[in-house]
């Protein structure tokens, strides 16, 4: 694996994990009583948008370790997820 593929690998977990972990423990505009006029109920009041980055960082950058081992390691190949044979030598139809 490059530096490319591993940075966009990284990428790819990095916003994955943001997007799950965005919505944990959000405090409604709603949920605190003040809603601001011209807003949803469902506008975020406090978002914690920062801390949830440095918690996210970590789980990815953990998840990346794995997943970048396992691909490097080659302990899963291309052939063993590749359940129709289209991927390997000779699978193109002659």
């Amino acid at each position: 694996m490059g530096i490319t593929s591993a940075l966009v690998l990284l990428a790819v977990i990095w916003f994955m994990t943001f997007f799950i972990v965005l919505p944990i423990r959000i405090q409604t505009q709603g949920d605190v009583g003040k809603i601001v006029p011209g807003t949803h109920a469902g506008s975020p009041e406090h978002h914690h948008l920062k801390k949830k980055a440095w918690i996210t960082t970590g789980i990815a950058f953990v998840l990346w370790i794995i997943i970048g081992g396992t691909i490097i390691s080659g302990v899963i190949t291309l052939e063993d997820i590749d359940m129709f044979n289209r991927i390997g030598p000779g699978s193109a139809s002659e």
